[in-house]
C-alpha cells in the first residue's frame, strides 16, 4: 500500500489496494490509520460493486443513519448522489457541511464510489476543522469551547426547505425525501474532540447549526457567519478532482466538504455509504 499525501492540510491518494477482495485486518488496521490521519483518502482504480462498498463500509466501522435518502434499488444502505445531464435544479450539497450533524449521533465518516463521472467539473472540496481550530488564537480557542450548537436539518429537508416539496416538484433527480422530522434539533459542542485521535476540531457549520444556546439569535448567526468564513480559508482546503473507479473515504468529525458544479450538460453518479459512530 502506498499514500500519497495532497500536499495541502488534508488529503491522500492510497494506491496497491484492491478494495473488490476481503480485506484482511492488517489492511484494514492501514486503511484506517491513513484515514485518520489524512481525514479523507482516495482509492483509485477500483472495479466495486454494491456488495462491496458495503462489505468495506462494515469493515470500517459498520452503517451509519442514512435520513432523508431512499436506498438505490436493492440495497438497504447505498445512496446514490446523482445529477441527470439535463437537470436544472440547484446543485446539491454546495454548502459547507458535515454529514447530518443534527443527529444524535453523527456518522463517523461517509463513503463514495464513482460510478459516473463528466469530463469536467464536479470537485469535492474539504476543509480541515482541525487545523482551522489550531490556527485561531489562545483565547478564541477558550471562547469557542464554551459553546454549545442549535443544530437542524430543517433548512434542508423539512417540507419548505433547500430540498422540501417544491424542490422535488421542480425535478431532482436525486431520491430525496424530506419530512417534519427535519424541524428537530440536536445539542452538540461546537469544539469537538475527536474520540480516536484526540485532536479538537470545530464541529460542522452554519446551515446545518441554526444558533447556539443562550445566545440571542442575532449575536449567534454572525458569530457562525464569521467562523464560517475561518472555517473555510484556503490554507485548510483540499480540492478534490474525481475519477471513474474511485473510493473517497472522509472523517466528518474533522472536516467540513462541499460539491461544486461545473458540468453542465453531463451526467454525475456516486455512491453512498455512511459509516456509524461509535456507541460510545
Amino acid at each position: 500500500m502506498k499514500i500519497e499525501p495532497s500536499g495541502a492540510s488534508c488529503g491522500a491518494r492510497i494506491s496497491g489496494v484492491d478494495l473488490s477482495k476481503d480485506l484482511s485486518p492488517a489492511l484494514i488496521a492501514q486503511l484506517r490509520a491513513a484515514w485518520l490521519e489524512h481525514k479523507v483518502v482516495a482509492i483509485p482504480d477500483q472495479k466495486m460493486d454494491a456488495g462491496d462498498l458495503e462489505r468495506v463500509t462494515m469493515a470500517m466501522g459498520g452503517f451509519g443513519d442514512d435520513p432523508f435518502f431512499d436506498p438505490i434499488e436493492g440495497q438497504e444502505h447505498i445512496a446514490a448522489i446523482l445529477r441527470e445531464a439535463d437537470e436544472i435544479s440547484p446543485l446539491f450539497a454546495e454548502n459547507w457541511h458535515s454529514d447530518w450533524s443534527f443527529l444524535d449521533l453523527p456518522p463517523a465518516g461517509t463513503c463514495l464510489l464513482s460510478i459516473e463521472i463528466p469530463p469536467v467539473g464536479g470537485d469535492t472540496l474539504f476543509a480541515d476543522q482541525v487545523a482551522a481550530f489550531a490556527a485561531l488564537p489562545d483565547k478564541r480557542k477558550q471562547y469557542l469551547r464554551s459553546l454549545t450548537a442549535i443544530h437542524s436539518a430543517k433548512l434542508a429537508y423539512a417540507p419548505d426547505g433547500s430540498y422540501g416539496d417544491q424542490d422535488q416538484a421542480n425535478g431532482r433527480s436525486m431520491a430525496i425525501r424530506p419530512n417534519e422530522s427535519a424541524n428537530e434539533t440536536r445539542l452538540h459542542p461546537l469544539v469537538t474532540t475527536h474520540p480516536e485521535t484526540g485532536e479538537e476540531a470545530i464541529f460542522s457549520t452554519l446551515g446545518y447549526i441554526i444558533g447556539i444556546e443562550g445566545m440571542d439569535q442575532p449575536e449567534a448567526l454572525a458569530l457562525l457567519a464569521d467562523l464560517a468564513q475561518w472555517q473555510s480559508q484556503d490554507a485548510f482546503v483540499y480540492r478534490h478532482k474525481w475519477e471513474v473507479g474511485m473510493f473517497v473515504m472522509w472523517d466528518n468529525r474533522s472536516l467540513l466538504h462541499k460539491a461544486t458544479g461545473g458540468y453542465e450538460g453531463h451526467r454525475r453518479e456516486l455512491h453512498r455509504t455512511t459509516i456509524a459512530a461509535p456507541s460510545e
